[in-house]
């Protein structure tokens, strides 16, 4: 797909990230959790008022993938004490990278990660981090083939299920 154009997500486009996020999540997710604790995970981390603390965060950002006036996926990276573990001065999270599944393969991702990727040298980090649930083989060969490898693992929740992701990072030379 050409025309791919990432945007900074503002707070006057939080019905539109609230929507991208419980759609992608659900399409990514659903298969593999009980409607019960997809439903709490979603009211919980996709309420207005999460998403306005979170666009208000200012070691946070958040980008739409878009094609006109489709939003294709989104983005959020974090830095700083915004980090949800790591928090470490010299490394950006990328907390969320999801893409609608009708999109996939059509390179929307790619965008995404590599605008991350572009942020992170902006601000001179050494590194960039993620987790991924384990079962996510697509997402895992994704960031492999990014130059990603694992180095730890979490628990990550989806209501009251314990599930592990696997942390990986990718270090940066300052000449890619």
């Amino acid at each position: 797909m050409e025309n791919i154009a990432i945007k900074r997500v503002t707070i006057r486009d939080i019905d539109r990230l609230r929507w991208i996020g419980r759609q992608t999540f659900h399409e990514t997710f659903a298969p593999h959790n009980s409607e019960e604790n997809l439903q709490k995970y979603l009211e919980e981390r996709f309420s207005v008022e999460k998403l306005t603390s979170e666009l208000k965060e200012l070691d946070s950002e958040f980008y739409f993938a878009t094609s006109g006036d489709q939003v294709m996926g989104y983005l959020k990276v974090n830095t700083g004490g915004a980090q949800t573990e790591l928090q470490d001065e010299s490394a950006l999270e990328v907390e969320r990278i999801y893409v609608l599944s009708e999109f996939y393969g059509k390179k929307v991702g790619q965008r995404l990660l590599d605008r991350a990727i572009r942020i992170a040298k902006e601000k001179q980090a050494r590194y960039v981090w993620l987790g991924v649930w384990e079962n996510n083989t697509r997402a895992l060969r994704f960031y492999e083939k990014n130059g990603f490898a694992a180095f730890d693992t979490h628990i990550f929740r989806v209501g009251d299920d314990e599930q592990t992701d696997i942390l990986m990072k990718r270090m940066l030379l300052f000449r890619e």
